[in-house]
């Protein structure tokens, strides 16, 4: 594993401190393999310290990947803000703002997604969760009331677009887009085919 800085522990919110301290190993990292002792040592405090809020790593991966999903949430809705003409852009704005915030947090984007945040233990994960998946069906219901999206189950189309944002945002990471194999703007090209299925044709 690679060294982070240590970040010393003086007063205040020890949670706070610990889930930083884990959240900064993530992002040097870019993986979850560290022990809550390992945490301990780098917020500077004892190795019995992170019990007080978390009952294991379990407990603190989980607490990580909710907030990923809150921050993904707010760059999806910051994105679709910028006053946009149209469903389409905005929606292009969400998705490329959903395959930006995982190419700059890999590690914890990873970890959103897998069987270590367990959504289905955690009520606060599985609503920051939906919450943010819920912005993806609140801009479609607005496709479809506007026009701009097909008259379909909102399922279907959610399910296509989550489904390719997050397998574009996959490949991405693992830096698998590459330019012979997909041109040099894939991830514009790929979202915009995307949205010819998903839009109403003139």
């Amino acid at each position: 594993m690679s060294e982070t800085k240590d970040r010393p522990y003086h007063h205040g919110d020890l949670r706070r401190a610990l889930i930083d301290t884990a959240l900064d190993m993530l992002a040097t990292d870019q993986n979850w393999a560290f022990t809550l002792r390992e945490v301990a040592r780098r917020t500077g405090v004892s190795h019995a310290a992170p019990y007080k809020h978390f009952r294991d790593r379990e407990m603190l991966l989980r607490e990580l990947a909710r907030i990923g999903f809150v921050r993904l949430g707010e760059n999806m809705t910051e994105a679709m803000s910028l006053g946009l003409p149209s469903t389409r852009a905005q929606f292009m704005a969400a998705a490329q703002a959903c395959i930006g915030f995982a190419c700059q947090n890999p590690g914890l984007y990873r970890l959103m997604f897998s069987s270590d945040a367990d959504k289905t233990i955690d009520p606060s994960l599985h609503d920051a969760a939906m919450k943010t998946f819920g912005i993806l069906l609140g801009l479609l219901e607005r496709g479809q009331r506007d026009g701009s999206f097909r008259p379909v189950a909102v399922s279907a189309l959610a399910a296509a677009g989550w489904a390719q944002v997050h397998g574009l945002a996959m490949l991405a990471i693992s830096h698998q887009l590459l330019e012979e194999k997909v041109g040099s703007t894939p991830v514009p090209a790929a979202l915009d085919v995307l949205l010819d299925g998903m839009c109403c044709t003139d």
